[in-house]
């Protein structure tokens, strides 16, 4: 049985004034991810990835679909099977200081989590497990415990973050965009740990916009594109074999770091809108034919642990 499994899930949002017209933030989109696997959710500025991970959160609820974590629907728990289910899976957001109030010390978030799912763990007991699980995430107790938000950097207070998922002993982490906002070495320890989370056991959904990151870290890689994954499967395969002409051009708009970027070799479509084509990439597409207006691309599973949303895909 996977960990996680997406079930034709749409998720719309209003426009306008009356609310008339819809969004399609994520459409009709279906994946499983397995136990102890990180999984990056790759894509630009409004693909739909943090929706993504607003509905796994229960921030939002899908418009249509199915959610199931460890074969249970999810979509519809309320009440302590929802409080249940936070003790299973958690989230940790790109900006760390919104997640503190500033007029308190970040010792606060830790003894929340006690208050809200183990009230009868208390003093010293307490303490030391807090203790225990900041030094699992490679900070000593005694320089962060204490402090406000302020004393502390980006990068520290994303570990208390963590750190709190960790006091839950959660099976799932959503960790959204948490690395963008900090320098190049704390990204680093931040992805180091990330990985020595799933060889304890836990499952990460790593959603970036940053390829090399994704790259680096993952176990499996999902593309989005307009509310649609558009190619997913190992990350090795998808990185060094990539077949959806929208992961092709991702891929190569990446600098390289050992030259100078000739701007003049690297093209990248104008972002622009069909109202007349099944497919979402159509406009962009060098592939693009008369089928693709009139038939909606569906999965093609090229090889073991890889699919591509395409009608034109050459493998």
């Amino acid at each position: 049985m996977s960990l996680l499994k997406f079930e034709n899930i749409t998720k719309e949002f209003p426009l306008g004034f009356f609310g008339k017209e819809k969004l399609k933030a994520v459409d009709n989109v279906s994946f499983e991810i397995e136990r102890f696997k990180i999984v990056s959710l790759i894509g630009e500025s409004g693909s739909g990835k943090t929706t993504i991970g607003k509905l796994i959160l229960k921030l939002i609820n899908p418009t249509s679909g199915k959610i199931f974590f460890e074969g249970t629907d999810i979509t519809q728990i309320k009440g302590n099977k929802l409080r249940k289910y936070y003790k299973r899976v958690q989230g940790v957001f790109q900006d760390p200081y919104s997640s503190f109030n500033p007029i308190y010390k970040v010792d606060r978030i830790l003894n929340m989590v006690f208050e809200e799912f183990f009230p009868e763990v208390q003093g010293l007991e307490r303490h030391h497990k807090i203790e225990e699980v900041i030094a699992s995430v490679g900070m000593n107790p005694k320089s962060i415990l204490g402090k406000y938000p302020h004393q502390l950097s980006g990068g520290q207070l994303q570990r208390i973050l963590i750190a709190r998922a960790l006091l839950l002993n959660i099976n799932l982490l959503i960790a959204d965009e948490i690395i963008s906002m900090l320098d190049a070495s704390t990204r680093v320890d931040i992805l180091n740990l990330l990985g020595k989370l799933k060889e304890k056991g836990m499952s990460v959904i790593f959603i970036t916009h940053d390829l090399s990151l994704g790259y680096y870290i993952s176990d499996q890689t999902f593309i989005m594109y307009k509310g649609n994954i558009v190619e997913m499967g190992d990350t090795e395969k998808v990185f060094h074999y990539p077949l959806h002409p929208y992961t092709k051009m991702l891929l190569d708009s990446i600098p390289e770091i050992d030259r100078k970027w000739n701007l003049s070799k690297r093209y990248i479509p104008e972002l622009v809108t069909s109202s007349d084509s099944m497919c979402k990439y159509f406009d962009r597409c060098p592939l693009k034919n008369e089928k693709c207006k009139k038939e909606r691309p569906q999965f093609v599973e090229v090889e073991k642990n890889h699919k591509v949303l395409c009608l034109n895909v050459k493998i």
